[in-house]
Order: structure tokens, then sequence, then C-alpha cells
């Protein structure tokens, strides 16, 4: 089945796919002992595979409608990593010293700087989920 959808749209998710992959790129970055008190390797992997999964699923979005499946896996991951990640946005908000989500390494004095920053990947996530969600229904109202 082939799309019908409008040249902007196209481009719009191209730009997140290339965004998403960009991101699955820079979370090797959390392997690194230079810059994160001892990294976690299955953390920063599962969130290369996440924010690859992201890129993909826009990219084949550009062809053909995405499963439901797959988006709801992908938002379940992404509200799975709010609700871990949350209370480390609460202590940052309101706990720490100062807010902060740049200038400081994970270390385990203020971890909850990286926890923040992966809350707002989770939403950046979610937001992208979202948008492919809404491309999909809206492709299918097209093709009816």
């Amino acid at each position: 089945m082939r799309r019908l959808v409008h040249p902007a749209l196209v481009a719009v998710t191209a730009v997140l796919g290339v965004l998403f992959a960009v991101f699955a790129a820079l979370q090797c970055n959390d392997l690194d002992p230079q810059v994160y008190h001892q990294p976690s390797v299955i953390d920063a992997w599962s969130w290369v595979i996440f924010y690859g999964l992201i890129a993909a699923l826009c990219f084949l979005s550009i062809f053909r409608p995405v499963w439901p499946v797959l988006l709801g896996l992908a938002a379940l991951f992404c509200v799975y990593e709010l609700v871990v990640t949350g209370p480390g946005l609460y202590k940052n908000l309101f706990q720490a010293e100062q807010f902060t989500m740049t200038g400081a390494s994970m270390s385990p004095q203020r971890s909850e700087v990286e926890l923040t920053r992966e809350f707002f990947g989770a939403v950046i996530g979610l937001l992208g989920i979202a948008f492919l969600w809404w491309q999909s229904r809206k492709a299918k109202r097209q093709s009816v």
C-alpha cells in the first residue's frame, strides 16, 4: 500500500528521523567514564535502541503506516522512563541547591541532573511518537 501524504509532512518526518538517529548516536556518550560515574551499559544501550526505534519508525512512516502496536510499545517505554526519572526531576527542581541540566556530570552527588535529562528525553520521544500516531491516523482517514 502506497502512502499519499503531503510533501511537507514527509520533510518533517524525515527531519525527525534524522534527529532521533542523532539522539541515538549521542547516547554512546553515556558510556564514557570520564563524564559519568560508573556508567550503566544497559541504560545507555536501551536509550540508543529506543531513539533508534523512533528514528526507524519515522523513516518507515514515510512509506507506509506504522503499526499501532509498535507505537504503543514505544509510548509504553516513554511512560516507564517518565515514572523512573520523574523523582530525579523533582529533586532537581525542588531539593537541589540549584536547578541544572548542563555543566554537571552524572555523579553520585548530582544524579538528579542525568535523571532530569533522561526525563526530558522521554518527553521528546513521546512527542515524536504522538506525531507518528497522528500521522498514521491522518493517513488512515485519507485512504478510506
